[in-house]
């Protein structure tokens, strides 16, 4: 008798039930991977936006009139630059913590796919609106703030929808080494980002928003044709479409949780308010860490862009060790305090210097950096959320996932917004008064957490002594 193939037989040992959880990973890593993908162009850009035009050559037919700003676009031509761009930050940024918290209500009562895919198709449109920008010669600071504000509204469907999706699909056993993996879509795009945005970035800037936008828009008609939001909505391929007309789908019938009863459960607001500190870090870095490169190590915009992704690298590593350790230790809030606790020291100039004056023999500086400050971000966004959203208090109600992640990173973009905001204003009177700032915010995390941790404690010896007093029928 013919055996089958070593292919097919590794294949077939795998239920349709896992195939679909694969394909489900798969197509919402690359979903959000677009997410990030088109927030990135504007930390690249910023350094293309004003330059020493005194060291660039001018072409011979240009009349100057001021020979330190005419390569420069208004109206990010004045000294004031940095409050600018710590402006256009914050349109974005803030538009997206407002929106976070209605995004995951939203989420819970509309379907998925069709949330998910109108929303990367609408910041798809809003990214190609900011490029083109560079192409009908728009120097209003009004219209680059408006069209940020608007893509941070949209991009807000994004991060409820796919950790629903996601944890609609897996459970709790490897939740946090899964998502670890499946969390460095966010380090992929904004490595992707600044890879696409480089190559545009000295010729035509334009672009390092358009292509970006073209990307994350094709990848919303990919999730409207192909999403499958949770196993109550798979169809069997392989021939039992006939039983559809007999056998009526599972319907959730739970109620969706409200925005205070999301609030009640326990840890959220603890986990809530350690995010908003830790993604001030992480987004801090995320818009300024290029422009900081090139004025420090005096790198052009295109090398900039990319020796900042050493730091999204790291962050890859971060975000898996840490869901694997936590799962392994089963203390999520002992694991991303022990982790920011050791990022504290790293996240200092003079370490970050060092790596940029010396480069070589300090280049697992700005991986370890990436990975100790994005690896508890990761862990609170994915597994953290995931868990929370369906705690054992909400009696398997699965509707509340996407309304306490909403919760969770809609408080962490409140930090994302400050952060990027303090730099603007901060980065004039020296960069090093920002690097105090963001190992303060550090700080501010793991006393958040330590008291979680306490509180944690402190709720198992509950627990344990009521065991024995039960147990010993004293009540």
């Amino acid at each position: 008798m013919r055996s089958l193939a070593p292919g097919i037989k590794l294949i077939t040992s795998f239920s349709r039930d896992s195939w679909y959880r694969f394909f489900i990973l798969i197509l919402t890593f690359v979903f959000y991977t677009t997410y990030h993908l088109s927030r990135k162009p504007i930390s690249i850009i910023k350094s293309q936006l004003h330059r020493n035009c005194s060291n660039v050559i001018h072409p011979a037919d240009l009349n100057i009139t001021d020979n330190d700003t005419w390569c420069d676009w208004a109206p990010f031509d004045q000294n004031n630059y940095q409050n600018l761009f710590g402006v256009l930050d914050n349109c974005f940024l803030v538009a997206y913590a407002i929106g976070m918290f209605f995004s995951g209500m939203f989420g819970e009562r509309l379907p998925l796919r069709y949330y998910l895919s109108s929303g990367m198709i609408l910041s798809g449109l809003f990214t190609v609106l900011f490029g083109l920008g560079f192409y009908w010669q728009i120097h209003s600071l009004w219209y680059y703030c408006l069209v940020q504000a608007l893509n941070g509204l949209v991009q807000t469907t994004g991060w409820p929808a796919v950790v629903a999706c996601v944890g609609n699909w897996f459970g709790k056993g490897k939740r946090g080494f899964i998502m670890g993996i499946w969390n460095s879509h966010t380090s992929v795009g904004n490595i992707l980002g600044s890879l696409i945005a480089g190559v545009y970035v000295s010729s035509a800037w334009g672009l390092s928003f358009i292509v970006p936008g073209i990307i994350i828009a094709s990848a919303g008609v990919i999730c409207f044709l192909f999403l499958v939001e949770s196993k109550s909505h798979t169809l069997d391929i392989y021939g039992e479409f006939a039983c559809l007309c007999t056998q009526a789908p599972v319907e959730d019938h739970t109620e969706a949780i409200s925005f205070c009863g999301a609030l009640r459960i326990p840890g959220v607001v603890e986990f809530s308010l350690c995010l908003l500190f830790a993604k001030l870090v992480s987004y801090t870095f995320l818009y300024w860490l290029p422009l900081y490169i090139a004025n420090v190590a005096h790198f052009d915009p295109k090398k900039a862009g990319d020796l900042s992704t050493l730091f999204d690298v790291g962050g890859i590593v971060g975000g898996i060790l840490a869901g694997l350790i936590s799962d392994y230790s089963g203390g999520r809030a002992t694991t991303c305090c022990a982790m920011l606790i050791i990022a504290a020291p790293m996240v200092s100039q003079t370490v970050l210097l060092s790596f940029f004056l010396l480069q070589n023999p300090n280049i697992c500086m700005l991986l370890w950096c990436g990975a100790l400050v994005n690896g508890p971000y990761a862990l609170i966004t994915t597994a953290v959320s995931a868990d929370l959203g369906t705690h054992e208090c909400l009696r398997g109600n699965s509707r509340a996932l996407s309304t306490v992640t909403a919760i969770i990173d809609g408080t962490g973009s409140i930090g994302a917004a400050v952060g990027p905001l303090l730099a603007g204003l901060i980065s004039p009177t020296g960069w090093n008064n920002v690097f105090y700032m963001l190992i303060s915010a550090d700080v501010l995390a793991c006393l958040v957490r330590l008291q979680l941790m306490l509180f944690l404690v402190v709720a198992r010896q509950s627990e344990l002594l009521q065991e024995v007093v039960t147990h010993l029928g004293i009540c």
